[in-house]
């Protein structure tokens, strides 16, 4: 039975004052007049925060030092805002956390606006804090429907551009899935490689495969191809993932034994002498596999 996997994080969240939480790094003047800080600062006065702060457990004087949400601390004490919603982390991860905090997903993003609707938010007011237009938060709310859920797992945590959703919500949900596995292990998430999938697909995979595709510029020869061509690299793909775990394996411990042989002066310079274009295979082998490890 395998150990329960440690979350980092109390479950609670506490508000607590701001003047007990201590950033660790300072806000500077680049910082302050840059627009993801201006886009921030909006977000916290129109609609407060969604996410919460993480800070460190409280030392002897009650202070926390701040892990995550600099800029949000900022706002809300520009804000004259006197407390907000924080999650305490177990142990102190200041100097490596931030390093893991990357801006918001575009699932993760949805999630949020979701949630500040449900909450009640005028949709213009969550389009002027988030900088876009109205019309795209009603958009962003309905982005996953018809989305499968083993695709939306995959994509959760990527910067996908917002239309790859409706040109997968085109798909079947398995060759929704299919599709996102493709993405991810291209790593592309562009629109234009998702209609090249599009494209690509047999009809009887689309979700309505009644109605013909449509791709500007790409005439029904060149879909046809594109299908079997497709086919083929699924097919490919699948099969080198089922192995690639065993191929490494066997790759590494390979490298390791012909590393040592080598290394052995009396076995290379036999080597070398009778068959020098062995060894330069076994040098090259060493050498890439020394750099993957780099």
């Amino acid at each position: 039975m395998t150990d329960p996997i440690r979350i980092s994080f109390a479950r609670e969240v506490l508000d607590l004052r701001l003047d007990a939480i201590l950033p660790v790094r300072p806000m500077t003047v680049r910082i302050v007049e840059s627009k993801r800080y201006v886009r921030i600062a909006t977000s916290v006065r129109e609609i407060g925060i969604v996410e919460p702060l993480a800070v460190t457990v409280a030392d002897r004087n009650g202070r926390h030092m701040l892990l995550d949400g600099h800029l949000r601390l900022n706002a809300l004490r520009e804000a004259s805002v006197e407390s907000a919603p924080c999650i305490v982390a177990d142990d102190d991860e200041a100097f490596t956390y931030n390093k893991r905090v990357n801006r918001l997903a575009t699932v993760q993003e949805h999630y949020m606006i979701t949630r500040a609707l449900d909450r009640g938010v005028p949709a213009a007011m969550i389009a002027a804090a988030l900088g876009m237009d109205e019309t795209l938060v009603a958009r962003r709310r309905t982005m996953l429907d018809r989305i499968s859920s083993d695709t939306v797992e995959i994509l959760k945590d990527k910067h996908v551009n917002a239309v790859v959703f409706d040109i997968l919500r085109k798909l079947k949900p398995e060759k929704q899935f299919a599709a996102a596995e493709m993405m991810a292990a291209m790593n592309n998430f562009t629109a234009s490689y998702a209609r090249a999938i599009l494209a690509a697909t047999r009809q009887c995979d689309l979700a309505k495969p009644d109605q013909p595709k449509k791709i500007l510029g790409v005439t029904p020869e060149q879909m046809a191809r594109m299908e079997r061509e497709l086919e083929t690299l699924n097919a490919d793909f699948r099969a080198r993932d089922s192995n690639f775990g065993d191929d490494v394996l066997e790759l590494v411990l390979s490298s390791r034994y012909l590393k040592r042989l080598i290394g052995n002066d009396k076995v290379a310079s036999y080597i070398m002498s009778r068959h020098p274009e062995i060894m330069n295979q076994f040098r090259a082998i060493v050498d890439a596999t020394s750099l993957d490890a780099n």
